[in-house]
Formats: C-alpha cells, sequence, structure tokens
C-alpha cells in the first residue's frame, strides 16, 4: 500500500542498481522520484514501480538540474524524506593514461553530485527532523584497486562526505550511510567484463570468472541485494556514518 507520505529521490535509476532500489522503494510504500540521463529507461523503471513514480530526465553534473529536481518534487510531493543516491560511473587506465578528462568524470559524478545532493536535501530534513540520506559508493571507497585510481578517489572521496555528514547531523534525526558494492550484476560491470576480454583476449565468460573470483563467495552480487542493505539504511535509526561492505566478504570492517 501506498503510504503518501513517504517520499525519495533516486538517480542514477533508469537500470542497475538505481531501479531495484526504486522498485523496492515503492513496493515499500514510498513515492519514488526517479532521475538519470535516460528517459526511456526512467519510464521502464517506473512501470515496474507499485507506487506513484516522477519521471524526472536530468544530468546530476549540473547544479542547475539538482535543484530542478529536487523543486519538481517539493512542488508535487513535498519534501523529499529519502535520497538514495546511486548515479556513478567507472573508468578504466593505469595512472600513467588517466587522462586530466578521465580524472574531472569521476569527480564530477562520484563525488561532487552526490554532495550537492546531499547538501540539497538536508535543509528540509533538517526543517522536519526527519530524513534518511544513502549514498552507494564501492568497496573501492574502503581499499585501493589497480588501474581505476580515479574512480577509486572519487569513492574514497564520498565516503568521507558521508561519514562527515553523518557526524554533524547525528542528532537531529537524519542518518547518512554508505553501501559499498563489489561487482554487481549489472550493465556498468557487462561494460568491464567487455573491456576485460577486449584488452586480454579472454573470453566473456573467462573475464566474468575474473570478476567472481575477486569476491571469496564466488559470484557477483545482486541488485537486490544491494536494494536490501539500502532498506536497512533506510528503517534503521541507530545505523549512521558506516559504510556497509557486500561484496561476499571480501573487504572486512
Amino acid at each position: 500500500m501506498e503510504n503518501l507520505s513517504r517520499r525519495a529521490i533516486v538517480t542514477g535509476a533508469g537500470r542497475g542498481i538505481g531501479r531495484a532500489v526504486a522498485t523496492r522503494l515503492s513496493h515499500e510504500g514510498y513515492r519514488v522520484a526517479l532521475t538519470s540521463r535516460n528517459e526511456s529507461e526512467l519510464r521502464a523503471t517506473a512501470s515496474l514501480c507499485e507506487s506513484k513514480a516522477l519521471v524526472l530526465p536530468a544530468d546530476i553534473t549540473s547544479p542547475h538540474a539538482i535543484e530542478q529536481v529536487f523543486g519538481a518534487v517539493e512542488q508535487a510531493w513535498g519534501g523529499v524524506e529519502v535520497l538514495v543516491a546511486n548515479a556513478g560511473a567507472g573508468v578504466s587506465a593505469s595512472i600513467t593514461n588517466t587522462t586530466d578528462e578521465q580524472w574531472q568524470q569521476m569527480l564530477d559524478l562520484n563525488l561532487t553530485a552526490p554532495f550537492r545532493c546531499i547538501r540539497r536535501a538536508v535543509p528540509g530534513m533538517l526543517e522536519r527532523r526527519q530524513g534518511r540520506i544513502v549514498v552507494i559508493a564501492s568497496v573501492a571507497a574502503k581499499r585501493g584497486e589497480p588501474y581505476i585510481s580515479a574512480y577509486t578517489a572519487s569513492k574514497h572521496g564520498i565516503l568521507g562526505v558521508v561519514r562527515s555528514a553523518a557526524a554533524e547531523l547525528a542528532s537531529s534525526g537524519v542518518t547518512v550511510n554508505a553501501v559499498c558494492p563489489g561487482y554487481v550484476e549489472t550493465p556498468m560491470t557487462q561494460q568491464t567484463i567487455a573491456e576485460i576480454a577486449r584488452k586480454t583476449g579472454r573470453t566473456p565468460a573467462e573475464a566474468r570468472a575474473v570478476l567472481e573470483q575477486k569476491q571469496p563467495n564466488g559470484r557477483l552480487v545482486s541488485p537486490e541485494e544491494v536494494a536490501d542493505a539500502v532498506w536497512l539504511c533506510v528503517t534503521t535509526s541507530a545505523l549512521n556514518g558506516q559504510g556497509i561492505n557486500l561484496d561476499g566478504g571480501g573487504v572486512q570492517s
């Protein structure tokens, strides 16, 4: 049953983790605002939602677009109670081959954009003394991996933002957490598999096995498992300032 008092924004909601999170929140009764660059993917996600969904195509690397998204939700439904900052991307290159453009792209999308979303969401949450912010980070926020220095830096950075914001808001009724998946069964991972196959001459199946073997349970994480962790963050008020690892036990903390 839809709970009209519950309102959420999910960024990067067109596919993969974002779609799984959006449909889970909708199943739990939230009205969900969906944003990403791809309107057709957003509409596909909206068709899977059980409660009301707003389709708001936007490039969240633009501060103006973030303001438009939040403003549209506030005008239609009221203040945002849950923000899931999921939008992100990765780029693979050695340190010496990582260009300034690639570096800036990772910081803009994976660090600056979620920071701006958090900054925009917090005032209304503080006014209501209630809110949940969940950032989809990565186990790359917890350790160094070769050939993804720009991605790793951006994810370390956003985990720092999460921890700082959580400490600042701890007594306010607002919690801020990160979910840190390993390799998830998503289009982004499929692109990684294709890139490994292209660069190494392995078959796609062999390239997939390389990623599966990085996780002690020997498989990729499902988007629904990430959505489960997000739901834990939404429903548990004592959980704050955490980076929850979802990688089959590869990073223990």
